[in-house]
Protein backbone atom coordinates (compact mmCIF):
# COMPACT_ATOMS: atom_id res chain seq x y z
CA UNK A 1 0.00 0.00 0.00
CA UNK A 2 1.45 3.36 -1.04
CA UNK A 3 -0.27 7.10 -1.01
CA UNK A 4 -0.80 6.71 -4.26
CA UNK A 5 -3.45 3.99 -3.79
CA UNK A 6 -4.51 4.51 -0.42
CA UNK A 7 -7.97 5.17 -1.48
CA UNK A 8 -8.35 2.72 -4.35
CA UNK A 9 -11.22 0.38 -3.82
CA UNK A 10 -10.76 -1.96 -6.84
CA UNK A 11 -12.11 -4.87 -7.06
CA UNK A 12 -15.18 -4.14 -3.82
CA UNK A 13 -18.33 -4.03 -3.44
CA UNK A 14 -20.72 -1.39 -1.53
CA UNK A 15 -23.74 -1.03 -0.76
CA UNK A 16 -25.32 2.11 -0.04
CA UNK A 17 -28.61 2.89 1.43
CA UNK A 18 -30.33 6.09 0.64
CA UNK A 19 -27.96 6.08 -2.53
CA UNK A 20 -30.54 7.72 -4.88
CA UNK A 21 -30.26 11.17 -3.72
CA UNK A 22 -27.90 13.60 -1.42
CA UNK A 23 -24.79 12.42 0.23
CA UNK A 24 -25.60 8.80 -0.87
CA UNK A 25 -25.71 9.77 -4.00
CA UNK A 26 -22.29 11.51 -3.57
CA UNK A 27 -20.49 8.69 -1.81
CA UNK A 28 -21.41 6.08 -4.57
CA UNK A 29 -20.27 7.75 -7.45
CA UNK A 30 -17.24 8.86 -5.65
CA UNK A 31 -17.02 4.69 -4.98
CA UNK A 32 -17.12 4.29 -8.45
CA UNK A 33 -14.57 6.35 -9.22
CA UNK A 34 -12.49 4.74 -7.22
CA UNK A 35 -12.58 1.20 -8.85
CA UNK A 36 -15.35 0.20 -6.63
CA UNK A 37 -19.22 -2.01 -7.70
CA UNK A 38 -21.79 0.10 -5.80
CA UNK A 39 -25.33 -1.59 -4.91
CA UNK A 40 -27.72 1.54 -5.05
CA UNK A 41 -30.72 1.55 -2.04
CA UNK A 42 -33.50 3.52 -1.61
CA UNK A 43 -37.31 3.86 -1.46
CA UNK A 44 -38.07 4.36 -5.24
CA UNK A 45 -35.99 1.66 -7.54
CA UNK A 46 -36.17 4.40 -10.42
CA UNK A 47 -34.23 7.11 -8.87
CA UNK A 48 -31.78 4.02 -7.96
CA UNK A 49 -31.80 2.58 -11.75
CA UNK A 50 -30.76 6.26 -12.77
CA UNK A 51 -27.42 6.50 -10.45
CA UNK A 52 -26.77 3.04 -11.01
CA UNK A 53 -26.30 4.55 -14.65
CA UNK A 54 -24.21 6.87 -13.84
CA UNK A 55 -21.82 3.93 -12.26
CA UNK A 56 -22.29 1.86 -14.76
CA UNK A 57 -20.83 4.62 -17.46
CA UNK A 58 -17.77 4.99 -14.71
CA UNK A 59 -17.28 1.33 -15.87
CA UNK A 60 -18.01 -0.23 -12.92
CA UNK A 61 -21.12 -3.17 -11.89
CA UNK A 62 -24.20 -1.39 -10.22
CA UNK A 63 -27.42 -2.62 -9.01
CA UNK A 64 -30.54 -0.56 -7.94
CA UNK A 65 -33.12 -2.09 -4.95
CA UNK A 66 -36.04 -0.76 -4.02
CA UNK A 67 -35.16 -0.79 -0.09
CA UNK A 68 -37.67 0.74 2.57
CA UNK A 69 -34.71 1.18 5.52
CA UNK A 70 -37.44 0.85 8.13
CA UNK A 71 -38.58 -2.61 7.45
CA UNK A 72 -36.69 -5.88 8.71
CA UNK A 73 -37.40 -7.65 5.93
CA UNK A 74 -36.19 -5.73 3.15
CA UNK A 75 -33.10 -5.46 5.34
CA UNK A 76 -32.75 -9.46 4.38
CA UNK A 77 -34.18 -8.86 1.02
CA UNK A 78 -31.15 -6.44 0.37
CA UNK A 79 -28.29 -8.36 1.44
CA UNK A 80 -29.62 -11.48 -0.24
CA UNK A 81 -29.68 -9.62 -3.46
CA UNK A 82 -26.01 -7.68 -3.01
CA UNK A 83 -24.34 -11.38 -2.36
CA UNK A 84 -26.58 -12.72 -5.11
CA UNK A 85 -24.89 -10.42 -8.00
CA UNK A 86 -21.32 -9.47 -6.50
CA UNK A 87 -20.64 -12.80 -4.39
CA UNK A 88 -19.73 -10.53 -1.60
CA UNK A 89 -19.98 -6.76 -0.06
CA UNK A 90 -16.69 -5.39 1.34
CA UNK A 91 -18.50 -2.04 2.11
CA UNK A 92 -21.81 -1.02 3.97
CA UNK A 93 -22.85 2.28 3.96
CA UNK A 94 -25.83 2.92 6.25
CA UNK A 95 -26.79 6.33 5.14
CA UNK A 96 -31.23 6.17 4.50
CA UNK A 97 -32.40 8.90 7.17
CA UNK A 98 -36.09 10.83 7.56
CA UNK A 99 -36.13 13.41 9.90
CA UNK A 100 -39.63 14.90 9.56
CA UNK A 101 -41.19 18.66 11.25
CA UNK A 102 -43.41 18.47 14.29
CA UNK A 103 -45.07 21.45 15.77
CA UNK A 104 -44.69 20.47 19.13
CA UNK A 105 -43.48 17.47 21.45
CA UNK A 106 -46.50 16.77 22.57
CA UNK A 107 -48.20 16.63 19.05
CA UNK A 108 -45.62 13.65 18.31
CA UNK A 109 -47.92 10.57 17.11
CA UNK A 110 -46.83 7.14 18.14
CA UNK A 111 -46.60 6.33 14.66
CA UNK A 112 -44.45 8.92 13.62
CA UNK A 113 -42.16 8.29 16.56
CA UNK A 114 -42.06 4.76 15.15
CA UNK A 115 -41.29 5.20 11.23
CA UNK A 116 -38.30 7.74 12.89
CA UNK A 117 -36.79 5.21 14.96
CA UNK A 118 -37.48 2.14 12.76
CA UNK A 119 -35.79 4.53 9.52
CA UNK A 120 -32.88 5.97 11.20
CA UNK A 121 -32.19 2.91 13.70
CA UNK A 122 -33.56 -0.48 13.23
CA UNK A 123 -32.98 -0.53 9.23
CA UNK A 124 -29.28 0.43 10.36
CA UNK A 125 -28.88 -2.33 13.00
CA UNK A 126 -30.91 -5.01 11.42
CA UNK A 127 -28.92 -4.77 7.90
CA UNK A 128 -25.48 -4.01 9.41
CA UNK A 129 -26.14 -7.39 11.49
CA UNK A 130 -26.42 -9.02 8.17
CA UNK A 131 -23.70 -7.95 6.41
CA UNK A 132 -21.34 -7.86 9.15
CA UNK A 133 -22.22 -11.80 10.13
CA UNK A 134 -21.43 -11.94 5.96
CA UNK A 135 -18.32 -10.31 6.14
CA UNK A 136 -16.85 -12.27 9.11
CA UNK A 137 -18.27 -15.87 7.62
CA UNK A 138 -15.34 -17.58 6.92
CA UNK A 139 -15.33 -19.08 2.95
CA UNK A 140 -14.76 -22.83 1.69
CA UNK A 141 -11.05 -21.92 2.68
CA UNK A 142 -11.21 -20.66 5.93
CA UNK A 143 -10.77 -17.03 4.87
CA UNK A 144 -12.53 -14.00 6.67
CA UNK A 145 -12.83 -11.27 3.98
CA UNK A 146 -13.81 -8.35 6.48
CA UNK A 147 -15.23 -5.38 5.33
CA UNK A 148 -15.82 -1.90 6.53
CA UNK A 149 -19.26 -0.59 7.48
CA UNK A 150 -19.93 3.22 7.52
CA UNK A 151 -22.55 4.51 9.43
CA UNK A 152 -24.40 8.38 8.79
CA UNK A 153 -25.48 9.79 11.81
CA UNK A 154 -26.26 13.76 12.49
CA UNK A 155 -25.01 16.73 14.64
CA UNK A 156 -28.53 16.10 15.94
CA UNK A 157 -27.18 13.55 17.83
CA UNK A 158 -24.82 15.30 19.53
CA UNK A 159 -26.83 19.04 19.88
CA UNK A 160 -30.48 18.69 18.93
CA UNK A 161 -32.62 21.32 18.14
CA UNK A 162 -36.39 21.30 19.48
CA UNK A 163 -37.48 20.46 16.46
CA UNK A 164 -35.14 17.14 16.10
CA UNK A 165 -35.65 15.45 19.30
CA UNK A 166 -36.65 12.69 18.30
CA UNK A 167 -34.66 12.20 15.15
CA UNK A 168 -31.57 13.08 17.33
CA UNK A 169 -32.16 10.43 19.84
CA UNK A 170 -32.09 7.94 17.26
CA UNK A 171 -29.17 8.95 15.75
CA UNK A 172 -26.83 8.70 19.46
CA UNK A 173 -28.20 5.75 19.47
CA UNK A 174 -26.46 5.28 16.08
CA UNK A 175 -23.57 6.64 17.51
CA UNK A 176 -23.48 4.00 20.51
CA UNK A 177 -23.82 1.30 17.66
CA UNK A 178 -20.98 2.36 15.78
CA UNK A 179 -18.63 1.29 18.73
CA UNK A 180 -21.04 -1.77 19.49
CA UNK A 181 -20.67 -3.21 15.88
CA UNK A 182 -16.85 -2.30 16.14
CA UNK A 183 -16.37 -4.51 19.26
CA UNK A 184 -18.58 -7.53 17.57
CA UNK A 185 -16.93 -7.49 14.34
CA UNK A 186 -13.50 -6.91 15.50
CA UNK A 187 -11.17 -7.41 14.24
CA UNK A 188 -11.79 -8.54 10.83
CA UNK A 189 -14.70 -5.69 10.05
CA UNK A 190 -14.20 -1.57 10.82
CA UNK A 191 -16.93 -0.03 11.86
CA UNK A 192 -17.17 3.87 11.73
CA UNK A 193 -19.78 6.94 11.48
CA UNK A 194 -20.25 9.92 9.85
CA UNK A 195 -21.04 13.32 11.87
CA UNK A 196 -22.80 15.09 9.04
CA UNK A 197 -23.84 18.71 9.85
CA UNK A 198 -26.19 21.11 7.74
CA UNK A 199 -25.67 19.90 3.94
CA UNK A 200 -26.70 21.60 1.27
CA UNK A 201 -28.81 19.18 -0.59
CA UNK A 202 -32.33 18.56 -2.04
CA UNK A 203 -33.40 18.43 1.28
CA UNK A 204 -32.05 22.16 2.04
CA UNK A 205 -34.72 23.38 -0.87
CA UNK A 206 -37.36 23.29 2.26
CA UNK A 207 -35.33 25.89 3.65
CA UNK A 208 -35.33 29.40 4.51
CA UNK A 209 -31.46 29.40 2.99
CA UNK A 210 -31.49 33.58 3.75
CA UNK A 211 -32.15 32.75 7.28
CA UNK A 212 -29.58 30.05 7.18
CA UNK A 213 -26.73 31.75 5.66
CA UNK A 214 -27.53 34.55 8.42
CA UNK A 215 -27.05 32.15 10.91
CA UNK A 216 -24.17 29.93 9.92
CA UNK A 217 -21.95 32.93 10.41
CA UNK A 218 -22.39 32.89 13.74
CA UNK A 219 -23.01 28.70 14.45
CA UNK A 220 -20.11 27.36 12.31
CA UNK A 221 -16.71 27.92 12.01
CA UNK A 222 -16.56 27.64 8.30
CA UNK A 223 -19.65 30.04 8.23
CA UNK A 224 -21.68 28.05 5.58
CA UNK A 225 -23.48 25.23 5.21
CA UNK A 226 -21.44 21.91 3.27
CA UNK A 227 -21.68 20.89 -0.34
CA UNK A 228 -22.58 17.98 -1.25
CA UNK A 229 -19.87 16.46 -2.45
CA UNK A 230 -17.55 17.83 0.98
CA UNK A 231 -18.48 14.67 2.21
CA UNK A 232 -16.92 12.22 -0.28
CA UNK A 233 -13.26 12.65 1.44
CA UNK A 234 -14.52 11.26 5.25
CA UNK A 235 -16.39 8.57 3.17
CA UNK A 236 -13.53 7.48 1.04
CA UNK A 237 -11.80 7.74 4.18
CA UNK A 238 -13.45 5.02 6.19
CA UNK A 239 -14.59 2.75 3.31
CA UNK A 240 -10.84 2.11 2.05
CA UNK A 241 -7.48 0.96 3.59
CA UNK A 242 -7.05 4.36 4.49
CA UNK A 243 -8.12 4.22 7.49
CA UNK A 244 -6.88 0.62 8.34
CA UNK A 245 -6.10 1.51 11.96
CA UNK A 246 -9.44 3.37 12.57
CA UNK A 247 -12.57 1.96 13.96
CA UNK A 248 -15.42 2.70 16.52
CA UNK A 249 -14.42 6.36 15.50
CA UNK A 250 -17.23 9.18 15.26
CA UNK A 251 -15.98 11.45 12.63
CA UNK A 252 -17.55 15.02 12.71
CA UNK A 253 -18.03 16.78 8.86
CA UNK A 254 -20.05 20.29 9.92
CA UNK A 255 -17.90 23.27 9.36
CA UNK A 256 -16.59 23.07 12.85
CA UNK A 257 -19.24 24.82 15.74
CA UNK A 258 -18.85 28.08 17.02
Amino acid sequence: MTSQNLFDLTGRTAIITGGSRGLGREMALAFADHGADVVIASRKKENCEEVAGLVRAKGRRALAVGYHAGSWDDAQRLADAAIAEFDRVDILVNNAGMSPLYSSLVEVTEDLYDKVLDVNLKGPFRLSALIGTHMTTPDVTGHIHGGAIINVSSTSSQRPSPHEVVYGAAKAAINTLTVGLSRTYGPHVRVNCIVPGPFLTDISKAWDLEQFSQRAKTAYSLQRGGQPHEIVGAALYLASDASSYTTGMLLNVDGGPR
